[in-house]
């Protein structure tokens, strides 16, 4: 049995036993999963689901969401069939079941790792993700810088006055902070651009704030043009 494939009967993985319900969403059957856990009787499996939807409830989620009761159609030693308990688990009632199971079954301890294993490998995943995120709208930001110095150009902004049109929008998004006051508050060195210590959530607020400046400078451009347009007597 190993960390990543958590193998049964016939070398059958736990993420080989997913299903996949009519609305798209992933789920485990507990009377398939019960031997991958290492439980030979259903009332044993059935004490740990217990325990499981117990925690599910303390960690504030409800457990209807994650163990929804089903039935199961099984054959008897006679040929006929009867309907025995089931439930159909989330992912995440998997990991509780896991995690509230027999510690002293290896099966167990191979879930507790094999779960461990796939939330370590999702939160780098995530952070790759964001890191990813972050650096394109980092690319983006230059391009809207220049745009937005172009249209304030065209709005009559003199060029020896763009360190304080550039600082206004700072201090406008940041309380009354310029830049420099900025970087002092955050420990940034003078010499460092100051969106490279932005995350993502902070450079999307200053590409909308460049965004929506450029569009008022694009509306006073009209303005002016319209303006100049009329002939007065």
């Amino acid at each position: 049995m190993t960390k990543k494939s958590l193998p049964i009967r016939g070398n059958v993985s736990f993420e080989e036993l997913k299903k996949i319900n009519e609305h798209g969403a992933e789920y485990w059957s507990a009377r398939e999963l019960q031997p991958l856990l290492g439980y030979s009787q259903w009332r044993r499996f059935e004490e740990a689901i217990s325990r499981a939807m117990i925690s599910c409830r303390q960690s504030g989620n409800n457990p209807d969401y994650h163990f929804a009761g089903a039935g199961k159609m099984v054959e008897l030693g006679s040929g006929s069939v009867r309907t025995v308990d089931d439930y159909n688990l989330s992912r995440f009632a998997c990991y509780l079941i896991a995690q509230n199971g027999d510690p002293r079954k290896p099966e167990i301890a191979e879930a507790q790792k094999y779960f461990a294993i796939q939330a370590r490998r999702q939160e780098i995943s995530d952070a790759l993700a964001a890191d990813m995120e972050r650096l394109e709208i980092r690319k983006q930001t230059p391009e809207e810088f220049k745009a937005l110095s172009g249209a304030a150009r065209e709005a009559g902004v003199q060029d020896r006055m763009f360190g304080v049109f550039h600082d206004a929008g700072y201090k406008g998004l940041y309380g009354g902070l310029g830049n420099d006051a900025i970087k002092q508050r955050k420990g940034v060195p003078k010499k460092e651009n100051l969106m490279d210590r932005m995350d993502t959530t902070e450079l999307a607020a200053n590409q909308f704030r460049m965004t929506q400046t450029r569009h008022a400078c694009h509306v006073r451009i009209r303005v002016l043009k319209l303006y100049s347009s009329y002939k007065f007597d």
